[in-house]
């Protein structure tokens, strides 16, 4: 993707509009893509309150933007990969197509969700990043269950680690929804509540199918918004 490249048609004329909080450049921390130069689109609002929430600032406000401004824009930043973020990206409409919009014009693009909202109209050259809700979180009961059955190896899921009793909970969790059989499993410790050094014994010991991340951005950055 090119800093020069133009919105196609098919973007130019879809005429409709996000609530954004904000748009910026930066490293992505984590995920498959982790490493890489990202333009990151985080859109307003989210029906959920975790406990473990780094983007409250995102609940409210932000500004609506036309998608093909914020095309423009992305593509002025001139890097490969997008990821479409929040607050809950899909508790807006028009997330649909502006993830579209944005495959169309050639970005490698991700999507990070709650897992809470309905993936099924997502665009499938999208790789869905689903945040599985521990009983840490005090969302679990908001896990979409039908979901689970739509994920590719495409795409992605995400446990975030508050404590070992969530550890637990996480590892038959995944094994009750074949979650090993469909798409890469990343296990991530909870920034402030739980020690890299013992979740990764912990899947050491157990031999776990997963793959441990960190969350690189808040080690060169801290939890400082637009990074």
């Amino acid at each position: 993707m090119s800093a020069a490249a133009t919105p196609t048609t098919e973007a130019s004329n879809l005429g409709s509009s996000v609530r954004i909080t904000e748009v910026f450049y930066s490293l992505q921390g984590e995920a498959n893509s982790q490493g890489h130069p990202t333009v990151f689109i985080r859109l307003t609002g989210c029906p959920l309150r975790c406990s473990y929430c780094d983007s409250e600032y995102a609940f409210y406000g932000g500004e609506k933007r036309e998608i093909t401004d914020l095309i423009k824009q992305t593509a002025g930043f001139g890097a490969r990969h997008v990821c479409v973020t929040g607050g809950e990206p899909l508790a807006q409409k028009n997330c649909i197509p502006l993830l579209s919009a944005l495959c169309e014009m050639g970005f490698e693009v991700s999507l990070e969700t709650s897992g809470a909202m309905d993936i099924s109209e997502v665009d499938t050259r999208v790789s869905r990043v689903l945040d599985v809700k521990t009983p840490g979180s005090k969302e679990s009961h908001r896990n979409r269950i039908a979901n689970y059955a739509l994920l590719t190896p495409h795409d992605q899921v995400k446990f975030v680690i508050t404590s070992e009793a969530d550890y637990a909970w996480a590892k038959d969790f995944m094994v009750e929804h074949h979650l090993t059989k469909r798409c890469t499993i990343w296990f991530s410790p909870s920034f402030n509540d739980v020690q890299p050094k013992a979740l990764a014994e912990w899947i050491l010991a157990d031999r776990l199918p997963v793959r441990m991340q960190l969350q690189m951005h808040k080690y060169l950055w801290g939890d400082k918004p637009g990074h």
